[in-house]
């Protein structure tokens, strides 16, 4: 999922903002309006249309913070017995039996944290359970695991027979995090393997992976697919073993292609074999050393900073000898950063749509490139 809130693409748009909950934040639909399930239903027959053969189908519905604040849904809620609970409970099952008429071969999905605080009455009263199946989600290295196994006995006891489990494999740790930190994902798994062995039989359908791009729909980017994928094969072997071993650690090696495979620090640079793993080599390069390759020369370079300092370049003053001590070095740094970065930008490319690569290049690299190149035009300047 590139987004946590799936409908701020759609919200966010002028056509469709009239269908928000509160007028002036893109992240929850109004739901009152004929219009806002109409447009539900629309986006459900768009996916089905290219996915036929279909069992389940994720209708999202988490961390919808504002439901309950609009005007409509201020009136809705000073009738008697009226709730944001109940409010909730109304839509999802409005959705959900909007998919059981058209497609009745195919559960939803929902996120559970907008039923987690909800009472076991009300959840059981509203008919919700016998409609979907809850995805509980959980991205945390120290996922509770005691509190995962109470929180599946209540919704058992509410009447949904089956749940699901969601981990991450990237995302999560930092909303502008450029490396994966396996350590942290691999101990998320190994703490929903816990969960799902403390379950009862048959009560668990599964597990979803996400692997995030974005924190929203409006941040900014975060790791970047294949700067995760040793990430990923770890976390699904470690899944598909059951835990943690030297031997599964040698086996994901071997089909990656690396050769050591670092879980509690970022990578090396050492490269591997699989498809995107230049990228990831190049990403590493870019992230440990490009900031603090530049930041050295100007602001820890003792010739920079007394002889070369904003005043001076302000005013093209240079003392020539001085200029000696670190021009060449200056230059060189800029040539060694231009041949990764455009050997970065042409693997990107490969594999992502220009803007993103735009994107990644102007949040990454252009800040330190751009002040590396500028020293380098005002000594030739000076």
């Amino acid at each position: 999922p590139s987004s946590p809130f799936p409908l701020q693409f759609v919200l966010k748009h002028k056509e469709f903002s009239h269908l928000r909950e509160v007028k002036t934040f893109p992240n929850a639909l109004n739901p009152h309006k004929e219009e806002s399930r109409a447009l539900v239903k629309a986006m459900i027959d768009h996916v089905m249309a290219l996915h036929e053969d279909l069992k389940w189908f994720h209708i999202g519905c988490d961390e919808v913070y504002y439901l309950g604040e609009g005007e409509e849904s201020k009136q809705w809620l000073q009738q008697q017995e009226n709730t944001p609970e109940r409010l909730c409970l109304s839509h999802i099952k409005a959705v959900a039996s909007c998919m059981a008429s058209s497609y009745p071969t195919v559960t939803p999905i929902v996120w559970d944290d907008m039923l987690r605080g909800i009472s076991e009455e009300a959840l059981a009263e509203s008919g919700v359970p016998q409609l979907v199946e809850p995805m509980i989600w959980d991205y945390a290295a120290d996922l509770d695991v005691e509190g995962k196994v109470l929180l599946i006995e209540k919704y058992r006891r509410c009447g949904f027979s089956k749940v699901w489990f969601a981990s991450a494999f990237k995302g999560a740790t930092g909303v502008n995090q450029s490396l994966t930190l396996i350590g942290h994902h691999l101990k998320n798994h190994l703490q929903w393997l816990k969960v799902a062995s403390n379950s009862p039989a048959g009560v668990l359908q599964g597990i979803a992976l996400t692997g995030w791009q974005r924190y929203d729909h409006f941040s900014v980017l975060c790791e970047l697919l294949p700067v995760g994928i040793p990430s990923l094969a770890i976390c699904l072997q470690a899944l598909k073993n059951g835990g943690y071993s030297e031997k599964v650690k040698e086996n994901v090696e071997k089909l990656l292609g690396m050769s050591n495979l670092e879980t509690d620090t970022f990578m090396s640079t050492s490269l591997g074999t699989f498809p995107g793993s230049n990228i990831l080599t190049l990403v590493t390069q870019v992230s440990f050393y490009l900031k603090s390759s530049v930041d050295e020369l100007l602001e820890r370079n003792r010739y920079v900073m007394g002889w070369f300092s904003p005043y001076h370049r302000k005013r093209k003053i240079v003392h020539p000898i001085i200029m000696h001590h670190f021009q060449p070095e200056a230059i060189s740094l800029l040539s060694k950063w231009n041949a990764v970065v455009q050997d970065l930008q042409a693997a990107m490319e490969q594999v992502f749509h220009k803007c993103t690569v735009d994107e990644w290049m102007e949040e990454n690299v252009h800040p330190s490139l751009q002040k590396l190149q500028q020293v380098v035009d005002d000594l030739d300047e000076a």
